[in-house]
Parts: structure tokens; sequence; C-alpha cells
């Protein structure tokens, strides 16, 4: 299950990294700015976030093998309708649709593998690899195969694995048994159960660090290529490749992030993600030369392997009959806002150029570096 799970997580993911390595040329193709783009991605992460709580309702009430098969066979769809989309209006419409539909997979997975792993964080840990994979794999053929036959080429390949992967995780998986399957859908959306939940000071501080690292997370997943290619004046293929390296970096470093959060706690662990993270942003700007940038790039790949830490630590807030559709819920308020991250960047950058665009993503981890020192020091447990 763990496997098939990181599999599907794969495929939604490469749909989403698929837009970015080509930024350029879809800049160039449709004729707009950086920060127009940076709204199409924004509305696309947003729309990924919006899935979260509806993909969690729909699990308790359909089980969670149909909502991830949705998830992985929509993701599929979405980009190939990217890929041939004519006018910049169609691009940005699809951008949002791929989002919602890749959205439907992570709660519920996450979800799913808590309930079935005892060791939460290890179990995130290797789900989130399948991101990884993902951007080893991604940057480098969409770079690929756009130089040689166009970025529209390169978007539509990503229905050569997405559709393997929908078969065979709809043949390998047994249906699972919805959890609440007569409760009626309108009965999951009253404002004051979700109200009560969001309030608990644990959860709305968790909420809090969330937001503010996926918005960073948001930004360099969307412009790291971009920054590579503009700031430190490395060709496309380089940024691509450096782009696989960040990713490839994050991924074995959540593994760690997540089997050390077990051990020493989530707050720490997600505190060391932070100094990293600033670290590495630190060293992309303010240095040169391939040897830095690829110190830079480890560094900021580290700083982003938080999430193998604070998913469990909202998780471990939530009873067992509240995790789907509460993680989902939390999912979607923190990616909302979060999601704000690509559009920011890219205005910034235009502008201010660059290092302020970055600078402003390590202010912002180090910010939640502070937050956790703060929380620990007082005693204040949330």
């Amino acid at each position: 299950m763990l496997a098939l799970c990181t599999l599907a997580f794969f495929v939604t993911m490469v749909g989403r990294l698929a837009i970015s390595p080509i930024i350029p040329d879809v800049v160039e193709t449709f004729a707009v700015s950086n920060a127009v783009v940076g709204l199409s991605l924004s509305g696309m992460w947003l729309a990924y976030g919006l899935s979260q709580y509806p993909s969690g309702i729909l699990a308790d009430r359909y089980g969670e093998r149909l909502i991830i098969l949705v998830a992985v066979g929509g993701s599929t769809l979405a980009a190939l309708a990217v890929s041939v989309t004519p006018a910049f209006a169609l691009f940005f419409l699809a951008t949002i649709l791929l989002g919602a539909v890749a959205g439907l997979h992570y709660s519920v997975a996450t979800t799913l593998l808590a309930r079935t792993y005892d060791n939460v964080g290890t179990a995130v840990g290797v789900h989130n690899t399948g991101a990884t994979i993902a951007g080893l794999v991604t940057p480098v053929a969409v770079a690929w195969l756009a130089v040689r036959f166009g970025w529209r080429v390169a978007v539509a390949a990503v229905a050569l694995i997405g559709i393997p992967s929908t078969v065979l995780f709809a043949w390998k998986i047994r249906p699972t048994e919805p959890r609440r399957p007569e409760t009626p859908l309108r009965d999951r959306l009253q404002v004051g159960p979700l109200v009560e939940l969001l309030s608990r000071p644990p959860i709305a501080f968790t909420l809090f660090v969330a937001i503010v690292s996926e918005f960073a997370w948001q930004g360099t997943a969307s412009f790291l290529p971009t920054f590579l290619i503009e700031h430190q004046g490395a060709s496309t293929t380089l940024a691509g490749a450096l782009f696989s390296a960040y990713f490839v970096v994050q991924g074995l470093a959540q593994i760690g992030v997540g089997a050390l959060s077990d051990r020493i706690g989530r707050d720490s662990a997600i505190g060391i993600c932070m100094l990293a993270g600033v670290a590495g942003f630190g060293v992309l700007i303010a240095t040169s030369g391939t040897l830095a940038i690829g110190v830079g790039v480890v560094l900021v790949g580290i700083g982003m392997s938080f999430g193998a830490a604070l998913m469990p630590r909202f998780l471990q807030e939530l009873s067992a009959e509240e995790q789907n559709a509460g993680f989902g819920l939390v999912r979607t308020v923190y990616m909302i806002v979060a999601a704000l991250g690509s559009v920011v960047v890219g205005v910034l950058a235009d502008l201010f150029g660059w290092a302020v665009s970055f600078g402003f993503l390590a202010a912002l981890l180090g910010a939640v570096g502070l937050a956790l020192a703060l929380n620990s020091l007082l005693g204040l447990e949330y």
C-alpha cells in the first residue's frame, strides 16, 4: 500500500511540476509576464488546497481507493489539457483544473497511511518521496523534451506515466471501506464544528507554521529554475538538473526528518529544517559558482523537507474519526493562503529582482524558526 500510494503521489506531483521548467517558454508563447504565469500557478496551488477538505469528506463517504484513483487519472487528463491549450486563458483554466484533481490525493493517502502504520513520521516521509522522485525526473525530462520537441509535448508526456499508474493502482489496491458512508455531505459542512477544530491552540499554531512554510515551498517550487537561469545565469538544462537535485535532497531528507521527528519531537525537526532553508537561500542569493549554487540547493532542499514532521504534528491533534476530514480541512486552510506564494514571488521578482524575491522566502522561514523557539522556551505548549 505504501509503495502504491507513493506512486500515486508521484504522478500527481509530476503533473504540477511539469509546468515550472517551461515557464520561460509559456511566457514567450503567450506573450505574458512572469507575474501572470505566477498567478496561474497560484491558481493551481489554490485549487490544490481547496480540494483537500472535500477529499477527506468524500473519502469518508466513498472510501480512500476511489478518491485516489480519481486524483491520479484526473491529473493525467488535466496535464494533457494544459498541453493543448491554444490561448493563455485556457492554459490558466487547465492549470487550475490540474491543481484541483491532484489535490484529492494527499490528505486521503496520508490519513490512510496513518491508520495503517505505527511510525507515522517515517511512513509520511517515505510517501513524500513520491514528490522527490517526481522532482528528480520531471525537470530534466521536461527541459529535455521542451528543447527538442517543444513545451507542449513535454507536458503531454505526463500521460506516459499517469495512465499505467492509474491502471496499476486500480488493479492492486482493494476497495477500502468508507468510514462514514451514511452521513449526508451537508452535515459535514456545518460551520460550528469547523471553527471549533481550527481554533484549538495546538492546531491554530500548527496552521501558522504550515501557512508560512508552505508559502515558501510554493514559491520555491514555482520559480527555482527561473531564479537559477535569470539570477545565476544557468542554462535551461543546468537549471533543470539543479531543480532535480533540489527534489532529490528534499525527498531523502524527508525520510530522515520524519524518522527524526519520531525520536526527538516534531518541533525540533521542523526547526532544523527552517535553519537549513534560511542558510540555503542566503547562499543562493549572495554567492555564485557551481559549487556554491550546489550547496545552496542542498540546504534549501533540506529546508523544504519539513512536511514529514509537520503533517504528523497535525494528525496527533486529531482523533481517528476526525483525521480524514479534519486533516483535509487544515490542509485546505493553509494551502489557500500558501497558494499566494507563486504570484508573490513572481511579482517581487518583476518589481525588485530575484535577490529580494528569494530573500523574502528566507525571512519567512526564519520567522517560523523563531516562533517554534519561542513556543518551546516559553512553555506555551501550542
